[in-house]
């Protein structure tokens, strides 16, 4: 959520003196979606990508209006339909197959008993089609990642009080059957997180301490570990989305919205090492200022995406209302020195 920075002069200050001493490229975006509906407010939140192999151009992004429901806009920005859910915070989407490809979003109608919608997304169509709601834990609910783990899959339901609640999720016949797993717990307020697929990581946004790892395997140690702290240089709170882009059997990068200076923190995995920092500046499209979610997506959208996509949602789109802000992960990586084939270790 963004903070008020001037309620807090003297932190302010410190902070952005630090972050200023961490070397920051820019990169313009190559699109963006029209503005969600809620005028006036902090409304747009969090995407999700769902890539269309075929057509790579005919993508679709689901997208949070915190305050109304849910969007599906094509990558020509357009919406193309709207399905009114309420208060739903984050968006994460698996694709399972023959079951379909499954939206979840974080339910926080209810601020003393989080929920999890389900939705089958009509690709053809670009519709959403409710298949219910299943329980998210006892408190506000805030984000929420996925893991595909056999015929079913791991949600992580993040709520406002640090708690993580592993839930596991199946689709049978079109009926929804969730077991509750395990509660993970951070101190303090909470909000983004991905899993990487690959060493059942599970990486979760504390937003005035950092990000932390977790095992994201039903046998795994409730015990995380603080790996990429804020320290206002390399990531500002508050810690916002978080994005991944596994490369080979360990590589890749992790994303991080680093609100509090308007950047977003670039970590090597597997060790986590800072490995630059970005912002979205004003060019065809505007810049992109206290950014909540993120969406990382690997593979080519059309011209204007080559060689990956990059969304970020953006917490000042005026006049206009908030929206999402598309970017070109290779002209990410080229500002950052990275180059198009280079390959992290």
């Amino acid at each position: 959520m963004p903070r008020n920075w001037l309620a807090f002069p003297a932190l302010a200050l410190c902070l952005a003196g630090g972050a200023a001493q961490a070397q920051t490229v820019s990169v313009t975006a190559r699109g963006e979606t029209a503005p969600v509906g809620t005028a006036n407010d902090d409304a747009a939140d969090d995407p999700a990508v769902w890539r269309n192999a075929a057509r790579p151009s005919q993508s679709l992004i689901v997208a949070t209006d915190k305050k109304a429901g849910l969007y599906v806009y094509g990558f020509d920005g357009k919406v193309r339909s709207f399905i009114p859910a309420g208060r739903v915070n984050n968006v994460a989407l698996v694709d399972l197959g023959r079951s379909g490809v499954i939206v979840v979003a974080s339910d926080r109608n209810n601020v003393a008993a989080a929920r999890l919608q389900l939705y089958r997304l009509d690709t053809r169509r670009a519709l959403l089609v409710p298949l219910g709601d299943v329980d998210g834990g006892a408190g506000e609910a805030y984000g929420v990642c996925l893991l595909r783990r056999g015929r079913g899959f791991d949600a992580f339901s993040v709520l406002k009080d640090g708690s993580i609640v592993h839930t596991w999720i199946t689709l049978t016949n079109g009926k929804l059957q969730a077991r509750w797993l395990r509660t993970l717990k951070l101190a303090t307020q909470t909000e983004g997180c991905v899993v990487d697929p690959r060493s059942a990581m599970l990486y979760v946004g504390e937003e005035d301490r950092g990000i932390w790892a977790f095992d994201a395997r039903e046998s795994g140690s409730n015990k995380g570990r603080l790996v990429g702290p804020v320290d206002g240089q390399h990531l500002v709170a508050d810690v916002e989305g978080l994005a991944l882009w596994p490369q080979g059997k360990r590589g890749g990068w992790l994303v991080a919205s680093s609100q509090g200076d308007n950047a977003y923190a670039l970590y090597r995995l597997p060790g986590m090492e800072p490995a630059g920092r970005f912002r979205i500046a004003a060019g065809m499209f505007g810049a992109t200022e206290e950014t909540d979610g993120i969406e990382l997506a690997k593979g080519s959208f059309g011209r204007h995406y080559p060689g990956g996509l990059f969304i970020a949602q953006d917490g000042h789109n005026a006049p206009a209302a908030q929206n999402f802000k598309l970017v070109s992960w290779r002209d990410v990586m080229k500002q950052l020195k990275y180059g198009q084939k280079a390959k992290p270790r």
